[in-house]
């Protein structure tokens, strides 16, 4: 009897209890802003955006199988899968306009499987697991790194400079580790040769939390024109990538990767002129009646 009796109530629009039957995996609803500028409540998340960002993902966690496979080459493409992939899905979601709060934390989430966990697990499986303890303490930092990188870059993204990065982006970092893997996969790695990719991975972790500035390619105009001599440059480093592919990304991953201190001793050796000295008199008669 009661059973009936608190279905019927369930039934009855008066009693205030009538709610919509849901599935045990419920709808994600999320609000976003309309285009007459009001907030309004959207149901369910953007397919392709979502879908690429998925498809990271998964190059992340294949390249964590494969490298404790042993299939480090594999391992290394796969996360060079994933970073182009996560360069796609932000602006294929800009392009269609599907940006989604969603959809910037399963980016963030994507990225820490992809190069946060698989280049610390890849580099542990392929040379750091040589050095025992010391070799998952160095895995680990660079996975821990990785994931204050990202904090701090998603507590940022709004106060920052869109056209720098502070601290080393981590697919750039991924990039060093996995591509360092890629060129040394078939070698026997050795005490030497565990030593300085432990040198490696942490240079790569530290620099992801550092402060130095990085360029951040976002003020490139795809859709503009370029001197044609550009697209010759293209097609030089696409030929130069088809003859040692984990040679020459290794090499461009480490000269991006220098370039952050480097500017940091270019300022510190050719600082900026204190534009304070160049006040107007009316300036300099304010700043003396303040004090």
């Amino acid at each position: 009897m009661s059973v009936h009796g608190d279905d019927k109530q369930s039934e009855d629009p008066a009693s205030g209890l009538n709610e919509e039957i849901r599935l045990p995996v419920d709808e994600h609803i999320e609000e976003e802003v309309a285009e007459n500028g009001k907030k309004v409540r959207a149901r369910g998340v953007y397919l392709l955006p979502n879908l690429i960002t998925t498809g990271a993902l998964f190059s992340g966690f294949y390249a964590i199988v494969a490298g404790m496979s042993g299939n480090f080459e594999a391992a290394a493409i796969a996360i060079f899968v994933a970073m182009v992939l996560d360069g796609l899905d932000g602006r294929v979601a800009r392009l269609t306009d599907t940006q989604s709060a969603f959809g910037v934390q399963y980016d963030s989430l994507s990225d820490m499987v992809s190069f946060g966990l698989a280049p610390a697990l890849v580099a542990f499986s392929w040379g750091l697991g040589t050095l025992g303890k010391f070799g998952w303490a160095i895995a680990f930092l660079y996975a821990a790194c990785a994931a204050l990188r990202l904090a701090r870059f998603n507590t940022q993204v709004d106060t920052v400079d869109k056209g720098v990065f502070i601290g080393l982006a981590s697919p750039t970092a991924a990039a060093i580790v996995a591509s360092m893997v890629w060129a040394g996969h078939d070698v026997e790695v050795g005490t030497g040769l565990a030593m300085i990719a432990a040198l490696v991975t942490t240079a790569a972790g530290l620099l992801m939390v550092s402060n130095f500035r990085y360029t951040s390619f976002k003020g490139l105009d795809f859709k503009g024109r370029v001197p044609f001599v550009m697209m010759l440059a293209v097609i030089l480093v696409f030929s130069l990538v088809t003859i040692d592919p984990a040679g020459v990304l290794l090499t461009l991953a480490v000269l991006y990767t220098l370039s952050g201190p480097a500017m940091w001793l270019w300022g510190r050796v050719h600082p900026k002129p204190d534009n304070r000295n160049d006040k107007t008199s009316d300036e300099k008669a304010k700043d003396r009646e303040l004090h």
